[in-house]
């Protein structure tokens, strides 16, 4: 246990891999902590955050953070350089 009381978790099954959602390039990171499964996704370049979720399988935190990173991206403006 650490100095909290609570037990050490690391992460296991840890997956990483790239997509596209909504036109942009990910980074979709999933692992399991304890009992739950967790997934964050991020935009490739600079690599901030835009969704994470939870679930009880692999598929279902990878599922509802998708869900939320293409709702979030489809909202995004894109400038031309």
């Amino acid at each position: 246990m650490n100095a909290g009381g609570q037990g050490t978790f690391r992460p296991k099954e840890y997956v990483e891999r790239r997509d596209r959602a909504s036109g942009w390039d990910i980074n979709i990171v999933s692992y399991k902590l304890g009992k739950v499964y967790h997934c964050e996704i991020d935009n490739v370049s600079p690599g901030a955050k835009i969704a994470k979720g939870e679930g009880d399988t692999r598929e279902e935190a990878e599922a509802e953070a998708l869900r939320q990173a293409n709702e979030r991206l489809a909202k995004t403006r894109r400038f031309p350089t």
